[in-house]
């Protein structure tokens, strides 16, 4: 299990700016049962944590009042730089079960595609899941290989899921289907004759001028 160490926060708004300079991050903890915290974590420590962890995977979090197990909820990144600037983290009961996304992983290459000339098209990139925290898998593996033909597709029923984990979604949801691309046939009109456009144009230049008017040639 992943660890944290977590440390008391008393600085909040604009004063946040010297922290994360620093290297501090500012989180809030939370739960059903616990009561909201403020608290810092190293920012690096947090990276390392979420690209193993993600939303899906449950963190040991020490803290100054004690441990807690946590999910990451939530973590907001700079628009610029994309460093973390803030988390969320909420407190989960071992004996409760939760829903959370978790993330897809396609493996496998799909005969529609390599032999038919098809195109993959993943529908879904996470899927929803319930489970205990101690259940819940850090990601859900689609094999793409039982995709044979142009009309193939893999629905939430079709998928292996863990033992104690029940998926939320709809059992006849599309997680990735085989689609094909057809050609766009541009209809051939022939060539275009350019002599037929001189002789309308040459008409136009040579008709009789109106009562009044001087002829095209008078103008010249």
């Amino acid at each position: 299990m992943l660890k944290l160490k977590a440390e008391k926060r008393e600085v909040f708004g604009k004063e946040l700016k010297a922290s994360r300079l620093a290297g501090e991050l500012p989180v809030v903890v939370y739960g059903r049962k616990a009561k909201a915290s403020s608290l810092f974590v190293k920012a690096q420590d947090l990276k390392k944590a979420f690209e193993s962890a993600g939303e899906s995977s449950i963190i040991e979090l020490t803290t100054p009042s004690g441990g807690e197990s946590v999910l990451i909820h939530d973590v907001v990144f700079h628009p610029v730089t994309n460093e973390p600037i803030h988390a969320d983290f909420y407190v989960v009961e071992k004996d409760v079960a939760l829903k959370v996304k978790i993330p897809i992983e396609y493996t496998g290459l799909a005969p529609a595609v390599k032999e038919l000339g098809g195109t993959l098209v993943k529908v879904m990139h996470e899927l929803e899941v319930e489970a205990l925290p101690a259940d819940l898998p850090h990601s859900i593996t689609v094999d793409t290989s039982v995709l044979a033909t142009l009309e193939s597709q893999i629905l939430v029923r079709d998928l292996v899921l863990p033992k104690k984990v029940k998926a939320v979604n709809d059992a006849e949801d599309v997680v990735a289907a085989i689609k094909v691309v057809k050609e766009e046939v541009i209809e051939d009109t022939g060539p275009i004759d350019l002599t037929a456009i001189e002789v309308e144009k040459r008409g136009k230049e040579e008709e009789p001028a109106a009562e009044g008017e001087a002829s095209p040639a008078e103008k010249n």
